[in-house]
Parts: structure tokens; C-alpha cells; sequence
């Protein structure tokens, strides 16, 4: 069970703000590929919830190519519940909001609005506590777990090849591509080498014929997980079938509350839970504990920069030691909080209360989007 603080103890929520920002970022590519359009900006939208103590949690909700419509969906249908309340059982509260919003959308940018205020009050929750949220969730000691340098779409060997000797430069001994074309990832295996283990995420590009027809691709490159390989990215059966053919699939970031993750966490080998998609901490945790019951390991998917990251490396204690911690390889303009890196490959969470999260005003400011 997910804790709860005494009523007594409580105070009410007294205000729910909305930080809109656009933050941007180069990565050595065309930024091109998945999005609508040229993808060389991190859009978030952060929340902050304030009790009348004057005691704030911080959350983020996704808003890639969709900022405004998730800002909206803040405040409009979700910070009426909030406000004046005295949030009692945070996973309590998450389930009857699911309830009262399912008309408006089960999933997407409901779950999105949803998953940012729910960090933001188990920040909350944990920083009125005086304790790190892993803390607060049950956790005894601190760990650490390797991360892998997520690179974006390139489209050609030569740029891939650039930035893996970057990664491996940096220390990293993990790498995930966003490749789709044979002699591309063939060429990423020459520069990595036979020992640094090697992701291909699709971005569901690939009918599952087209998948069965690269397993020697994958067999020869030593690719330790296919990422949503076909579309529709809910297409559990078809990811059974191609698990069955020897490809282990990993999948998830597109999904949403852990009802929905029971199907993934049963047809796939590396579950992946998104922070800022998936319904916050509650619905994370609870994701976590369905992995560790079925026997999978769980690799969160987190190119974030904001407390959907802070929050991830929260939980670190509650994932199994082999889990890798995505990190978007990426150079942000500014971080909107100090954030910590991977040092050699490794991530480790943070001590202090909440998430760990505290912004810079002067980047808040710098890089608000007015809406």
C-alpha cells in the first residue's frame, strides 16, 4: 500500500500554478523524424501546489507538441479538485480523478495533466515529512543503476557513429538508438564494440512482418531490446508473437495507468513506464510493483529534464538492480533545476526531501511560454 499522512495533520492545498516553458536543445542532429516538426525544443509543463503552511511540491506533465492543450488540462480539469482540499491518500485521490475524468479521455492528455499533479503532491507529501520520497515509499538506502545514453534519430551511419564514440567518450556502457535502417545500427554495433549493450527503439515503424524479417539484423548486432517496433503501440498480441520469435521487446512509454500496464508487463520483456504518461507516482509505483510480481525488469522511460526526471531517480530504490535509467543524450540551453548527471553511466538518487526538485526562478522566467 502507498502511505497516507494523518487528516489531522494536513493542511489544505492552497493554490495550484502552472509554469509553461520552452527550454531549447541541440543534439547534432536534423531533430527530425517522429514529430510533427523539427524537434529541437524540451516543452514541459511544470506544477507547483502550495499548502496553506507554505510548504510546495513540484511536478511536471508531458507536453511534447502539446503544451498548451496540457496547461489547459491543468487547470481546468484538474485543479478544481485540488485547491481548497485536503489531499488525505494521494493514490485515493489519483483514482477517483481517473473516475471523474474518464469521459474526457482515459488516457492522453488527461493522464498527462493528472501524472503532473500527482508528482507534484507526493512532493508535496515527502518534503512535509522532511524525507526523500523514496524514504517516504518505504525505501532503507539510497542505490545507484546505470544509465544509457538515449540517442535521438540521426538517419545516417556516419552521424551515428559520431555520437556513439561521444557516448562511449562520456563514459557510457549503454546505448539506445532511434534507427530504423540495418547498415545504421550495424554501423552503431562496429563503434560500440561487442560488450556495451545495444537498444533500437522504432517509434513504431515496423509492421511486425518487417520485424520478424530483421532478426538477423538483431542477431548479429547483439540488440538486447527492440523498442515499440510496431503500430499501433498498444498492440499487445502482435508484441507476444514477436517475443515468441526470439525478439525481446521493450514497451510502454505511450501507455497509462497500471491497468493498462498489466497487458505490457504480460506481453513484453522490458516494461517501460514514462512518469509524466503513465498516471505520476502513484500509478509508477504500482507499475513497478506488477513488473517485480511477473518476474520482468522495469527500465523507465525518462528523456525529461524537469521533476518527471527528479522523480524517476526518486524511485530508483523501489527498481531492480539490472534496471537502466534512460537519459535523453541531449545539451539543453539551461537545466530548470540542478540536475544530477550520469557520472561514468551511473545515476543515483537524491537525499534531499520530496523529489529533490527546486527551480531556478531566473530560467522559469526566461523560458516561459505565454499562453
Amino acid at each position: 500500500m502507498l502511505p497516507s499522512l494523518p487528516p489531522t495533520s494536513l493542511p489544505k492545498i492552497a493554490s495550484l500554478k502552472t509554469y509553461p516553458i520552452r527550454i531549447p536543445f541541440v543534439d547534432g542532429g536534423a531533430g527530425t523524424g517522429g514529430t510533427p516538426s523539427r524537434w529541437h525544443m524540451l516543452d514541459m509543463v511544470l506544477v507547483k501546489v502550495e499548502d496553506e503552511d507554505g510548504n510546495v511540491g513540484w511536478g511536471e506533465a508531458f507536453a511534447y507538441f502539446c503544451l498548451e492543450a496540457v496547461d489547459a488540462a491543468v487547470n481546468k480539469m484538474i485543479a478544481p479538485f485540488v485547491v481548497g482540499q485536503v489531499v488525505e491518500d494521494i493514490a485515493d485521490w489519483n483514482l477517483s480523478i481517473q473516475r471523474k475524468l474518464h469521459l474526457f479521455g482515459r488516457y492522453g492528455i488527461t493522464m498527462f495533466a493528472l501524472s503532473g499533479v500527482d508528482i507534484a503532491l507526493w512532493d508535496l507529501a515527502a518534503k512535509r515529512a522532511g524525507k526523500p520520497l523514496w524514504m517516504l515509499l518505504g525505501a532503507e538506502a539510497s542505490v545507484e543503476r546505470s544509465a544509457y545514453a538515449s540517442l535521438v534519430r540521426y538517419g545516417t551511419a556516419d552521424l551515428v557513429q559520431a555520437q556513439c564514440e561521444r557516448a562511449l567518450a562520456m563514459g557510457y556502457r549503454h546505448v539506445k538508438l532511434h534507427e530504423v535502417a540495418p547498415d545504421v545500427i550495424r554501423r552503431a554495433r562496429s563503434v560500440l564494440g561487442p560488450d556495451v549493450p545495444l537498444m533500437v527503439d522504432a517509434n513504431c515503424a515496423w509492421t511486425a512482418t518487417e520485424t520478424f524479417e530483421l532478426r538477423s539484423v538483431f542477431k548479429e548486432c547483439n540488440v538486447l531490446w527492440v523498442e515499440e517496433p510496431v503500430f499501433p503501440p498498444d498492440d499487445y498480441a502482435a508484441m507476444r508473437v514477436i517475443e515468441a520469435a526470439g525478439i525481446a521487446v521493450g514497451a510502454g512509454e505511450n501507455a497509462s495507468t497500471a491497468f493498462d500496464f498489466k497487458r505490457i508487463v504480460d506481453a513484453v520483456t522490458y516494461p517501460q513506464p514514462s512518469m509524466t504518461k503513465v498516471g505520476g507516482v502513484t500509478e509508477y509505483v504500482k507499475v513497478l510493483r506488477s513488473c517485480k510480481d511477473a518476474g520482468k525488469t522495469a527500465m523507465p522511460h525518462t528523456p525529461y529534464f524537469g521533476p518527471g526526471y527528479f522523480a524517476t531517480l526518486s524511485l530508483l530504490p523501489q527498481t531492480e538492480p539490472e534496471t537502466l535509467v534512460e537519459y535523453l543524450f541531449v545539451d539543453p540551453e539551461a537545466w530548470v533545476a540542478p540536475a544530477p548527471q550520469p557520472t561514468a553511466g551511473i545515476l543515483a538518487n537524491l537525499s534531499s526531501p520530496g523529489i529533490g526538485f527546486e527551480p531556478d526562478p531566473e530560467v522559469l522566467q526566461k523560458y516561459a511560454v505565454t499562453l
